[in-house]
């Protein structure tokens, strides 16, 4: 058999045994060359891969090794590094002390297995520290949180617990340059007066396509505009839509509208008012060209029906009414904002069932208002008037406003669109 280069006999038992070096910093002199022969053949990969993946996790270079089913091949190769027989049977045991004490020995590596090991492969990361130092680059990937408003303080510190930004990021670097960017649109919003968004992602970030749907930043902006501004959680392009105009920040100015009528303040309006007629208000022309007067009461209905039947009922003479057409729209939002701001009371009606309600209360999250006609006494009034009513469907939901109201439509089970209580509703309406 042949035996190293060297010799690789020893004095002492190798099964004894001996201090390994576990520091591969130790400035021992590595003869690499001589390495290369001895544990560089393939049919060691194996072993060597053994040992590198212990210094990896920190365990000590002790004790056997084994390889199940090992080939002819891989057998002669761990002989003529120990210079001996490592045994017969069905898997070759290696200990490695005996090829600590080879390399000592020889002089092939006077510092021992460790040195040797990453004299062969390169150096060997503790995964330990590994993790230590990832954990690390975390926390500092959060830093650029600590700047935002007070606010913001709870959402940030979900958004350090929650996993988004890790899902979104995947490492420390990629998940800081996203919170510094996050943390530079906070900065700039609500955004007053409103401005489309590209726009404010081009001066803001230097990059239109910044904020587009999809894109990290855009996921976790829109996270914390939900927090600023209280837009209700939803999902899809047209609740995005109206999440970004929630904030000041305008996709679409021109899609996003609102039915109006008897609502004067602009040249147009006051035509439109004039001739009894109704009115389509864009987003952009609200947050333009907002009406410059605000009337003392606003009623505010769900369904167009109502607003069409009004401005044929009572034409110019109709009290202003603003119709939702089902989930507040960003342009409704922001009307109806204004006016309310300016001292407008708003008095809301809306359908007497379980969307009726999630759309009432939406709209109660947003901006103040009071119900027209729109109490469990309404309701109970409404039903007992119409006997065909046709069942109540849906989840049920809460009212805010009225408690007893969710608690009415579950137990009478029947819905009362508005259309049913039109006349009561036009007769409010008569001047």
């Amino acid at each position: 058999m042949n035996g190293p280069e060297e010799p690789t006999q020893v004095d002492r038992d190798p099964e004894e045994p001996s201090q390994v070096n576990r520091d591969p910093e130790q400035p021992s002199h590595v003869d690499v060359d001589r390495l290369a022969r001895l544990l560089g053949d393939p049919d060691l990969t194996w072993l060597v891969e053994r040992v590198r993946r212990r210094m990896e996790r920190d365990e000590p270079l002790t004790g056997p090794v084994s390889l199940t089913a090992p080939t002819t091949a891989e057998r002669a190769a761990a002989e003529r590094l120990l210079g001996r027989g490592p045994g017969a049977g069905r898997s070759l045991t290696v200990r490695l002390e005996a090829v600590d004490a080879v390399l000592r020995r020889s002089a092939i590596s006077p510092g021992g297995l460790a040195p040797a090991i990453t004299a062969l492969t390169g150096p060997v990361t503790s995964i330990a520290d590994a993790r230590r130092r990832e954990a690390e680059a975390w926390q500092a990937a959060y830093t650029p949180l600590s700047d935002v408003r007070h606010e913001l303080t709870a959402w940030a510190d979900r958004l350090r617990h929650d996993g988004l930004v890790r899902r979104l990021a995947r490492t420390p670097q990629a998940a800081k340059t996203l919170l510094t960017s996050t943390t530079a649109v906070l900065r700039e919003l609500p955004a007053a007066p409103a401005i489309s968004l590209p726009a404010f992602a081009a001066r803001v970030l230097g990059d239109a396509h910044a904020l587009d749907d999809g894109t990290p930043l855009a996921t976790v902006v829109l996270s914390a505009v939900r927090v600023l501004t209280g837009f209700p959680d939803g999902s899809g392009a047209e609740w995005r839509r109206e999440a970004w105009a929630s904030a000041g920040l305008l996709r679409d100015a021109l899609s996003s509208t609102v039915l109006t009528l008897g609502l004067r303040g602009t040249p147009a309006l006051d035509w439109m008012t004039d001739a009894g007629e109704p009115a389509v208000l864009t987003l952009r022309q609200l947050t333009h060209t907002p009406p410059r007067t605000a009337p003392a009461v606003v009623y505010v209905c769900e369904n167009p029906t109502v607003l069409a039947t009004a401005a044929d009922t009572h034409g110019p003479t109709c009290p202003p009414l603003v119709c939702l057409q089902g989930q507040p729209s960003a342009a409704a939002l922001t009307l109806l904002r204004h006016l309310h701001t300016h001292g407008s009371a708003l008095r809301y009606h809306g359908d007497f069932d379980w969307g009726g309600l999630r759309i009432a209360d939406a709209l109660l999250r947003r901006v103040p208002w009071h119900p027209w006609r729109y109490t469990a006494t309404d309701y109970r009034t409404a039903v007992a008037a119409t006997p065909l009513a046709p069942p109540l469907t849906g989840t049920p939901a809460d009212a805010a406003w009225d408690p007893g109201l969710s608690m009415a439509l579950a137990e009478l089970g029947v819905r009362i669109e508005e259309e049913t209580v039109l006349d009561i509703l036009l007769s409010d309406l008569m001047r």
